[in-house]
């Protein structure tokens, strides 16, 4: 009588219980360990320690081409290999989020070098260079209004650069 109620206890467990499911949510891209010009992709946790239990076919975009990439052990390779240097943008959609990377892949004669690039780099160089630039166009701008300023005085008033030095060596003698 008791087996009565524990079996359909049972099934409906076995019926009702779901296998947690597979996704990538970190990954590293390195060089295939054959070295045949292919990168390998490795699903990682947040540790980039390899998760060697992703298994199966997942989704990828590499420079916005869908790829499927079979993950073996938390490793998959791309089906096709890098002919030279270039970046590539790798891309994987999961159902809660998605996971962008963007990588500088150098191509020697040996090996591949993936070198990871930071989103935030790509915001930070820029920007240095605007900062300079503008910095750059305020110092051209006085040096402009000086040089405007030095044209009058030396045609109105007969100042010449040589007694601005002379007065310049003047000063610091003084000072001395």
């Amino acid at each position: 009588m008791r087996a009565f109620y524990i079996m359909p206890f049972f099934v409906c467990c076995v019926l009702l219980t779901k296998a947690q499911p597979q996704h990538i949510g970190n990954f590293i891209v390195k060089e295939n360990l054959t070295q045949n010009g292919k990168l390998a992709i490795i699903a990682v946790d947040s540790a980039e320690q390899p998760l060697e239990t992703i298994n199966g076919t997942f989704v990828f975009n590499l420079n916005g081409f869908e790829q499927d990439l079979a993950f073996h052990d938390g490793v998959a390779v791309v089906k096709h290999p890098l002919a030279s240097s270039t970046f590539v943008f790798f891309k994987h959609k999961n159902q809660e989020s998605s996971v962008g990377k963007l990588y500088y892949i150098y191509k020697s004669d040996q090996a591949l070098k993936p070198f990871k690039i930071n989103g935030l780099l790509l915001l930070i160089i820029p920007g240095a260079f605007l900062l300079v630039g503008y910095l750059f166009k305020r110092f051209l701008t006085v040096l402009v209004i000086l040089a405007i300023i030095y044209g009058y005085f030396h045609y109105a008033k007969g100042l010449d650069f040589s007694k601005i030095v002379e007065s310049i060596f003047a000063g610091i003698k003084g000072f001395v």
